[in-house]
């Protein structure tokens, strides 16, 4: 399957990137020229803007059969898990090493929340997280609809599902429904946080986390900045945004804040270091590399920015959420 991303036209003043998916809004541009410099998928992309709510978008946008495509290309499964680097990352989020690195640096993941119930995590991928959710007491079950992401969960023995969520109808609401790091990801995050108010029991929780479009490393690295992520990345958060998008969705906020995880300051410094356009950045796969920088990280930069998080600013958003009645 070929990809040309590049066709897109560049935006006009009737092109959908200048309505808001919030507001309906005017969207300007704000920054341009950016690439996927993590797995070298083709096109150039720019970030647009809302003047009135702030919510950004990457631009152009790929259709959603072009995203499918793009993900099975690209992603495909992640690493594969008889890579050096697939077993490492096994070994290591297996250890109870990982649980105390959770409490020390921040669980983008909910990967340590303990509880019962039905959980739902969307975007299971190859079902890392299922094995600690289910550890941690939950009725797990997952959706993923890159296949061969799927399958690889399924050996680990999940029940796991390929339908597009606003298609999926379980046998039974969920607890809990998490959407980790996926909700920017979405084509159409109104019309997903919608089908994730239908799966849920009344008063169920959903589990957001996603990158802060008000981070301060945001502004610290620029196009460096590993949370970028064209075009993966369609849509760029701020905690307002995402609470105006939450209540249209018609959920109330229990918790919100952000921290900032020490691998995506390690990350946005090995693309600051190393941007190749086309190609996957190697830096990033290094794990020797990546580990040790992400320990000097947490241990000698990072506790001089801890105020950031209190100010929204951190580089993570993590956003606990109850479906209204």
């Amino acid at each position: 399957m070929k990809f040309s991303l590049n066709r897109f036209p560049a935006p006009t003043r009737t092109d959908e990137a200048q309505s808001c998916l919030i507001c309906g809004q005017t969207c300007r541009p704000v920054l341009a020229g950016l690439f996927d410099d993590r797995f070298g998928a083709p096109g150039t992309f720019a970030i647009w803007r809302c003047g009135h709510c702030g919510l950004e978008q990457t631009w152009p946008r790929p259709s959603a059969g072009e995203l499918k495509g793009l993900y099975e290309r690209f992603y495909n499964a992640g690493v594969k898990p008889d890579s050096a680097y697939g077993g490492l990352r096994e070994a290591f989020l297996t250890s109870g090493l990982y649980r105390l690195w959770l409490k020390w640096d921040g669980d983008m993941s909910f990967h340590g929340r303990r509880g019962v119930g039905r959980l739902l995590d969307v975007g299971c991928n190859e079902g890392r997280g299922l094995s600690l959710y289910a550890a941690n007491g939950f009725e797990v079950e997952g959706l993923e609809l890159n296949e061969p992401a799927a399958e690889l969960a399924r050996r680990r023995g999940f029940q796991v599902h390929t339908e597009a969520l606003a298609q999926f109808r379980p046998a039974a609401p969920y607890d809990v429904v998490v959407l980790a790091n996926v909700l920017e990801h979405a084509w159409d995050p109104v019309t997903m946080l919608a089908s994730v108010r239908r799966l849920l029991r009344p008063e169920g929780e959903v589990w957001i986390s996603c990158p802060n479009a008000a981070s301060l490393w945001r502004r610290v690295f620029g196009r460096a900045w590993i949370n970028w992520h064209v075009p993966f990345h369609l849509w760029h958060f701020s905690s307002n945004t995402l609470q105006e998008l939450l209540s249209l969705a018609n959920f109330s906020i229990i918790t919100i804040k952000t921290f900032t995880p020490a691998l995506w300051v390690t990350q946005s410094i090995c693309l600051r270091a190393s941007r190749p356009e086309g190609g996957r950045n190697k830096l990033i796969r290094c794990a020797p590399l990546v580990a040790l920088m992400t320990l000097i990280i947490k241990l000698l930069v990072l506790p001089f920015f801890h105020n950031i998080n209190r100010r929204m600013a951190g580089d993570c958003l993590i956003v606990v959420a109850q479906a209204n009645k």
